[in-house]
């Protein structure tokens, strides 16, 4: 199995199982593919929040490293360390990782490390920097001539669109996730399109484009049936529409799914509030 396979195993929404599917793997390794798996079960560790766990398994990718045959490798560390860095609430120790594996990706031409780099840079800087960090991003994921580089644009698209959005810039927040949708349905990966059809669907409502941002999240709804954030939009278009009795139940199902779910609980504190209240309870 080679370095980039090891990526097609991911679901990043179920890091346990895939943390479990890389332990299956280790009696198949050995040397620099062995580390490089190491790389992805520390990522999987960290988004699990063991944090402690992914950065003594990195130690050990870190002695090994003097011994490593592959810059890939070195870049692949980093990376992983920086982003257990920044998900444990330290980004001022992942960032000077990351500006580490920018250099290095560049200097090997790995376009697909370099992008990733600059995306992490992107997440941890300060917001007046994110958009210029990600607008570099997804201009080497356009002039590279690998594949893997140019699948970054769907996640690019999307990351840029939501820090327009945040600026109050809603046309060009529409057109950046509308671009992501187009890459999402080149990908043909089916819940990831639904997310990017989410997305423009949210980007239409901030246009005042209600009728038809509520239009696609009904198709959301049909497809989708449980799914909070699909619900909250729903209710949120009728209510613009001035139909509160109607948008309740929809902000109802929203709060009975997102406040059972620990990250919104923590970071979305405010919505979460207004949810109770519009669903009555």
């Amino acid at each position: 199995m080679s370095l980039s396979e090891f990526d097609d195993i991911w679901n990043y929404d179920q890091p346990a199982e895939t943390e479990a599917r890389f332990l299956e793997l280790i009696p198949e390794t050995s040397g620099d593919q062995r580390m490089a798996l190491f790389t992805q079960i520390a990522r999987a560790q960290g988004l699990q929040k063991r944090f402690d766990d992914a950065h003594l398994i990195l130690n050990d990718v870190e002695t090994y490293l003097p011994e490593a045959e592959s810059v890939v490798l070195r870049i692949r560390y980093l990376l992983e360390r920086g982003r257990v860095f920044n998900s444990s609430g330290q980004p001022e120790k992942a960032r000077p990782l990351f500006l580490e594996a920018l250099t290095l990706a560049q200097s090997a031409h790995e376009d697909f490390y370099a992008i990733d780099a600059v995306h992490m840079l992107g997440i941890i800087d300060p917001p007046e920097k994110q958009l210029a960090w990600n607008l570099q991003a997804l201009a080497m994921a356009e002039q590279s001539a690998e594949v893997r580089a140019q699948n970054w644009r769907a996640s690019l698209c999307n990351n840029i669109g939501w820090t327009y959005h945040e600026l109050g810039e809603y046309e060009k927040a529409l057109e950046m996730f509308q671009k992501a949708l187009q890459a999402r349905q080149t990908q043909a990966k089916q819940r990831e399109i639904e997310i990017a059809e989410w997305s423009v669907a949210r980007g239409l409502r901030s246009l005042k484009r209600i009728d038809e941002a509520l239009a696609i999240q009904l198709r959301l709804k049909a497809n989708v049936s449980s799914d909070g954030y699909v619900d909250e939009e729903i209710g949120e278009c009728l209510l613009l529409q001035g139909k509160t009795d109607e948008a309740r139940p929809f902000f109802a199902a929203a709060y009975e799914m997102l406040s059972k779910d620990e990250w919104f609980r923590v970071n979305e504190v405010t919505r979460l509030e207004r949810l109770r209240l519009l669903a009555g309870k």
